[in-house]
């Protein structure tokens, strides 16, 4: 493929626990890698679940109400991502207590840690965190000690959660996605033009990156 005379843009909207996001972007870098096309990724929040108390719920029974799908449904999605998450070099690790959380705090500190060139690097650490690790990213002290582990300023990290300095940011940049007609995710847009959701998988992702080059070349 030829290079692009600039970086690709990449806007990714995204909640941390969100399974197929994380798999929509391993497969993406991977056609991205595999094209030898540079790009510049923005990630950006979505909340899955925006009214979910402090102790978010069992993940299980939040299926079950969410999506009207059965236990044995939900079991064999977990079965499915598991293999894929392998297959792309990502841990899944689901059990019978997992828990899914309201994400906003994560959002904020997702926001802080762009300033520093650093939101990257912590949104890969939430990802594994909460899916490896079955971290309750709820919790602020939870997440500033992810911040830590990647070198961020545990202390500032939680002043930054207990301020809420940039909680109408995050709203902000919320409300702007939804009005742009995201009501999913992962839902990614190439070059702020051409909107693309769900998982594609990393033979798909590369017949778009071929189509975008094609017509932006």
């Amino acid at each position: 493929m030829t290079q692009r005379p600039s970086p690709l843009r990449i806007d990714m909207i995204s909640d941390v626990v969100c399974p197929w996001c994380i798999v929509g972007y391993q497969q993406l870098k991977q056609a991205l890698d595999a094209a030898d096309i540079a790009y510049d990724l923005h990630w950006h929040p979505f909340e899955l679940n925006p009214d979910m108390g402090a102790d978010g719920q069992n993940l299980q029974e939040h299926i079950v109400e969410k999506y009207g799908v059965s236990i044995e449904h939900s079991n064999q999605t977990r079965r499915q991502l598991t293999e894929i998450g392998e297959g792309l070099g990502f841990a899944f690790e689901f059990g019978e207590d997992t828990r899914i959380y309201n994400t906003f705090a994560a959002h904020q500190l997702l926001h802080w840690a762009d300033q520093q060139g650093r939101q990257h690097d912590l949104k890969q650490a939430l990802f594994a965190a909460y899916f490896s690790d079955g971290i309750n990213l709820a919790d602020p002290e939870a997440l500033a000690n992810v911040a830590a582990k990647i070198g961020l300023s545990r202390d500032a990290a939680l002043q930054v959660l207990d301020d809420q300095r940039f909680a109408q940011d995050v709203r902000h940049a919320e409300r702007h996605w939804v009005s742009q007609g995201v009501r999913g995710v992962p839902a990614i847009v190439f070059n702020q033009r051409h909107l693309v959701t769900g998982a594609q998988g990393v033979d798909n992702y590369t017949n778009i990156l071929s189509q975008l080059a094609e017509m932006e070349g």
